[in-house]
């Protein structure tokens, strides 16, 4: 009996939609990080991406748990000598909404060119509305 190992053309992609308006940030972003990486299927290779498309939406109404609204930063640098930027949570939502949700599935991926390639099949929006009905994604509900 052999092994089956999955190929790039026969990993079948397909398309979700997580809502994550009143949701926590970390349990959205492992649930997303999974299906990115193809982990929920049958058919998982760690080395084939083999994930589906992820597309979040009301990424401004994400929750947080504790004290992180008062403390919790967000750090950027320029590459520049004193070029540290920071921010707190309550700007970043202001600023860029969707910027926490994308950050921190982020985080949850390979840091490989196999990583950025499942990055790329995410999607995040700040309202209830996104483009890709065509595409016919099915709602994933987060427990």
């Amino acid at each position: 009996m052999r092994t089956f190992v999955a190929s790039a053309k026969s990993a079948e992609s397909r398309w979700h939609v997580i809502d994550a308006g009143d949701q926590v940030l970390g349990r959205i972003a492992t649930h997303a990080a999974k299906l990115l990486q193809g982990k929920h299927k049958a058919v998982y290779t760690p080395f084939i991406d083999t994930g589906d498309h992820v597309v979040v939406v009301n990424a401004a109404k994400v929750k947080l748990t504790g004290n992180k609204d008062a403390q919790k930063l967000y750090r950027r640098h320029s590459g520049y000598e004193g070029g540290l930027r920071e921010e707190r949570v309550a700007i970043v939502r202001q600023r860029q909404p969707t910027r926490m949700v994308e950050q921190a599935i982020r985080g949850m991926l390979p840091k490989t060119k196999m990583g950025n390639a499942m990055y790329r099949k995410l999607k995040v929006y700040a309202g209830p509305d996104h483009p890709h009905v065509a595409q016919q994604p099915t709602k994933f509900e987060v427990a």
